[in-house]
């Protein structure tokens, strides 16, 4: 650690990296908000996941290249092939979340998808050979079931398309599994690595799948209404920017395994603006499976702050 990272360190006061998570977890609680919104404006799926994706890669274009050349030079093609890999599957992860809520509740679909910490613990033994401790087996029994209490549960809020909760949990549950892969990757690659040029990498590459899919498919990108326009930006530069960012910041102060249930907020941080701004209220299956879910993580993150 240089003397000036030391210094840097000492001018914040020890609450701020709490205070920075905070706004993390509120700036991520606006994705779902927003890609409801702009679903409503007609804006297909698949051009808000591009959106999203397009804008924070070029807002990370500048700093990574002008900072980090050095690091980009270096990497190998064994690293090009983790970071096409981890890109296309950061990629489906957010073409199949953003699709979920087209059809689920803006509750199922963040809780449900917020389970990726549970898939990480069962591909980690199989990919990076590491062991599942007692309280990860605890977790994933109670995650388990409460996920069946919110994928069988019959309400699915006002969903722009059709209300199909099934299709729509499911959907979720495979950008959860999409986005733990993705961590896999990210484990094997960021130890020669910077943050911003792996991040800048990575959502460059799903950028590109993702715009790649919209021409494919022929899906609508002119022509939508201006607000449809204004909550994918938005979109873009909180729930992706200032949420990812904050929570990576908080990281170089606190434990991996405290930040990651922190971020576990974020369901109830969706719930409550659902509910505020879209009329979404909870119904009780809902509710007492999310509480399920979020319970295992915390408990299978025990074994985490123990390696921490």
């Amino acid at each position: 650690m240089t003397e000036q990272t030391i210094t840097q360190r000492a001018s914040f006061p020890r609450w701020w990296p709490f205070l920075v998570m905070g706004v993390g977890v509120f700036a991520v609680s606006t994705a779902a908000v927003f890609i409801r919104l702009a679903q409503e404006e007609d804006a297909p799926s698949l051009v808000i996941a591009a959106a999203r994706m397009v804008v924070a890669s070029l807002v990370l274009t500048l700093p990574a290249v002008r900072n980090y050349s050095h690091e980009l030079q270096k990497l190998t093609r064994r690293d090009m092939g983790f970071v096409l890999v981890g890109g296309g599957v950061l990629g489906l992860h957010f073409a199949t979340w953003i699709t979920s809520l087209e059809y689920t509740s803006v509750v199922n679909s963040v809780v449900l998808v917020t389970t990726n910490p549970l898939w990480v613990a069962v591909l980690a033994p199989i990919f990076l050979k590491e062991k599942l401790g007692r309280f990860t087996l605890i977790g994933l029994a109670l995650a388990f079931g409460g996920g069946i209490l919110v994928a069988l549960t019959g309400s699915a809020g006002d969903p722009p398309n059709r209300s199909d909760p099934l299709l729509g949990n499911g959907l979720a549950v495979i950008g959860a599994i999409m986005a733990a892969i993705y961590f896999v990757i990210g484990r094997r690659l960021r130890g020669g690595l910077s943050l911003i040029p792996y991040v800048w990498l990575v959502y460059g590459v799903a950028a590109i799948v993702l715009v790649v899919a919209v021409i494919v498919t022929g899906q609508q990108v002119g022509g939508l209404a201006w607000q449809a326009y204004l909550w994918m930006a938005l979109m873009g530069l909180t729930a992706q920017l200032i949420g990812h960012s904050s929570f990576n910041y908080a990281l170089g102060y606190l434990p991996a395994a405290y930040v990651s249930l922190v971020v576990l907020g974020e369901p109830i941080g969706s719930g409550i603006l659902a509910a505020i701004f879209l009329d979404e209220w909870p119904v009780f299956f809902q509710i007492v499976g999310s509480a399920f879910i979020l319970t295992g993580i915390g408990v299978a993150s025990r074994d985490q702050l123990k390696k921490t």
